[in-house]
């Protein structure tokens, strides 16, 4: 009742497995994760030794290649956009072409306004000379004749 799993089992309680391998196979597991995008485990040192049931004084002090190989992951995907970033890159420079454009057309309502506040001040202007010239013009009575 009491038997140990021999050692033929493909697959190894996590304490009888050799901490080299369990950091392997989380690693592994977490790189995984991070490729399918499904709620990814962080890719860090402490979600590592987590999974792999490890220390993380024994990952530094005793398995430096796996700690090397963690960082190189860690600087793939940083340099890497995942998707969520190139749409966040994307509606950035949506934004600045936007606020680009709204500044030319406040621009160009200020130009228009100008225009039209010049365009008034003249009209206004014109409608008064009208007016002194149509006071100053004497009527002239011309009689019709039949």
């Amino acid at each position: 009742m009491g038997a140990k799993p021999t050692t033929d089992s493909p697959r190894q309680p996590p304490a009888e497995r050799p901490v080299a391998d369990r950091l392997r196979q989380a690693l592994a597991e977490m790189v995984r994760q991070q490729g399918l995008g499904s709620e990814p485990r962080a890719l860090t040192a402490t979600t590592l030794c987590q999974l792999a049931a490890v220390s993380r004084n024994a990952l530094y002090r005793y398995h430096p290649d796996v700690l090397h190989a963690l960082r190189k992951i860690q600087r793939e995907y940083r340099c890497a956009p995942d998707p969520a970033r190139r749409v966040v890159q994307q509606v950035r420079g949506e934004n600045d072409a936007l606020r680009e454009q709204v500044t030319r057309l406040a621009a160009l309502v200020d130009h228009y306004y100008a225009a039209w506040m010049e365009n008034r001040t003249l009209l206004e202007r014109r409608e008064r000379e009208l007016a002194e010239l149509r006071r100053n013009i004497k009527p002239r009575v011309t009689p019709i004749r039949n």
